[in-house]
């Protein structure tokens, strides 16, 4: 795990004047992007964002401004893709961090030669910041699993293998968008349970899923295993992830072999990643509850319990058809934290590639919803509305138990802790298009 060094240091400034008091993007964050100038031929490339502009590193690269590994690790992070600088491996990625937070710092002596390599983050689009070859989503938050759990099993809502085993599935990764990803509702079998054949027809139940992305750094080979103490070495950072979900879909499809269409439709995330070391300072001790059982050998150890979490605020919100036309506030619908979660990054690593799973860098692992022990901490719209059964009212007066055509739904994140300063994630939004037409029948 990473260790706190002078690029967190709090009384930092940039001469980056914008973010010196930015709430995401100060000169302690530097987060990861892949993005372009918009309306241009340009090509994608790696980007860092400091206050509200972005330093792009293809026009870094090219300078020769930095030297050994930070060079190396600039040349591959103005790729289109940001595989290669994950792929370099920590110790490179560190390399870079550093060079960067130097010359961005007030009084640097790069300050006239790199001004003119800086873009304003509203002049440009994203790009899903690496090519994923694999996703793979957990189901970490004990909290979400027993508000669910009691939804279909209230006598017995927590699975017996739950609490020893961090629990996930294989996704669809060519189904993954970054922020501002619109998607059309989804379509698949849905058995009611008042009829006795299923229907074929768009999802009625359309949900969001508040959820932190983990992108794999360093790759390692098949048939290698990744010790729970050297997993962070394989973690490049961290997103915000929205893994929407067809619950309706999902009821009668997930038995005996999970989730399907009622996940493959759309998984979107924040354009940033922000890195493992710029989330140094906000490490989480980690523990299982008192009477729970203790991990497995391989789940567990010193390090992972003395900070194996993080302290990461998670806030979801709402803005319906009619609040854009009406010009009024997105909604507000929970806040929860990632440090609830009961298995930490390291474990979900480590136990991924425990039997040999070769992992690539690029590779995305969902947490799962990060729902909180508070009702007003659910990171779903199943728990919010208790299956359905509960209509949310909203300031403005609408009512919602799922989603509806026109909603779009936005995630926020942030780091704070007395005596580090505060960063962010930026956000996440998608916004869900009305269903395709229906498949007919050719005869």
């Amino acid at each position: 795990m990473l260790e706190i060094n002078e690029t967190h240091d709090i009384n930092l400034n940039s001469w980056v004047s914008s973010a010196n008091e930015h709430k995401d993007f100060p000169i302690q964050n530097l987060p990861f992007a892949i993005f372009r100038r918009k309306n241009t031929e340009q090509g994608w490339r790696g980007g860092v964002a400091i206050g509200d502009k972005i330093l792009d590193l293809a026009l870094i690269s090219a300078a020769n401004i930095f030297t050994g590994e930070a060079q190396q690790a600039a040349m591959a992070a103005a790729q289109p893709t940001l595989n290669d600088l994950m792929d370099l491996g920590k110790q490179s990625n560190s390399a870079l961090r550093r060079a960067l937070s130097k010359a961005l710092t007030n009084g640097s002596a790069l300050a006239s030669h790199l001004h003119s390599m800086l873009v304003d983050q509203k002049d440009a689009e994203y790009n899903v910041p690496c090519t994923v070859g694999d996703f793979t989503d957990f189901y970490t938050s004990i909290y979400h699993a027993t508000a669910v759990g009691k939804l279909f099993r209230p006598d017995n809502p927590l699975l017996p293998n739950y609490k020893w085993i961090p629990i996930g599935y294989h996704g669809r990764s060519s189904s993954i968008g970054v922020s501002g990803q619109k998607f059309p509702r989804p379509t698949g079998q849905i058995k009611s349970p008042n009829r006795t054949i299923p229907e074929f027809s768009p999802c009625k139940r359309l949900d969001y899923e508040l959820e932190m992305g983990l992108f794999i750094g360093k790759g390692t080979k098949l048939g290698e295993v990744i010790h729970i103490d050297n997993a962070e070495d394989h973690l490049f950072g961290i997103c915000l992830l929205n893994d929407w979900s067809a619950r309706d879909l999902q009821a009668w499809e997930y038995q005996p072999l999970g989730p399907f269409l009622a996940k493959n439709f759309a998984t979107t995330i924040s354009p940033w990643i922000v890195t493992t070391e710029a989330l140094a300072p906000f490490r989480h001790a980690f523990a299982h509850p008192e009477g729970d059982p203790e991990p497995l050998p391989y789940l567990n150890s010193t390090k992972n319990s003395a900070s194996g979490g993080f302290n990461i605020t998670l806030d979801c919100f709402l803005e319906t058809q009619k609040m854009r036309e009406e010009k009024t506030p997105m909604a507000a619908l929970s806040r929860s934290n990632f440090k609830h979660s009961y298995w930490t990054a390291a474990q979900m690593i480590s136990h991924h590639s425990s039997n040999g799973c070769a992992m690539q860098a690029g590779d995305l692992l969902g947490t799962g919803t990060q729902s909180g022990p508070e009702e007003q901490e659910a990171g779903s719209l199943l728990e919010l509305s208790k299956g359905g059964k509960a209509a949310i009212t909203l300031p403005n007066g609408e009512t919602r138990t799922f989603l509806e055509d026109g909603d779009t739904v936005i995630m926020r994140a942030s780091c704070a802790k007395k005596g580090a300063k505060t960063i962010g994630f930026g956000e996440v939004s998608g916004t869900i298009l009305p269903s395709l037409p229906q498949p007919t029948s050719s005869q």
